[in-house]
């Protein structure tokens, strides 16, 4: 077995859990004070993993600013996900959101300048039809 493998299926598990708690916290709270506790337990795992590498991060200037960056922008997502998901039902803004990898590829196409294959331009195509469905 690859060893990606097994990291990316606790991923798809985790994040498909993720997917769901919010939601049914959102019956109780309203989205802010989600993502305030939601942090709180984002917190404990980056206190774990300061002890795995001995509290000593890797520093390179570019990697830090990509990486506030991309925390910016997961902390942003998450707070109009939970927006999204306290308004709407959660197998459709949860499977609508889930298309961000649509994203990541066209962004990679553009400025890493890394080639579509006729598949994966299939695949955009069909994530384009799949957004306008659930948005409808």
């Amino acid at each position: 077995m690859n060893n990606w493998f097994p990291p990316s299926i606790a991923c798809l598990i985790l994040w498909g859990v993720w997917g769901f708690f919010p939601k049914l916290a959102t019956r109780y709270l309203p989205p802010g004070s989600v993502f305030i506790y939601q942090a709180l337990g984002t917190l404990v795992v980056i206190f774990f993993v300061l002890i795995s590498i001995n509290f000593r991060p890797e520093v390179h200037p570019r990697g830090i600013i990509f990486s506030i960056l991309a925390g910016l922008a997961a902390a942003l997502g998450t707070v109009f996900f939970l927006l999204a998901l306290a308004k709407g039902k959660a197998s459709v803004v949860v499977t609508m959101t889930a298309l961000y990898p649509l994203i990541t590829l066209l962004l990679s196409a553009i400025f890493l300048k890394e080639t579509l294959t006729l598949k994966q331009a299939l695949g955009v195509l069909f994530s384009l039809a799949a957004l306008l469905l659930f948005s409808l």
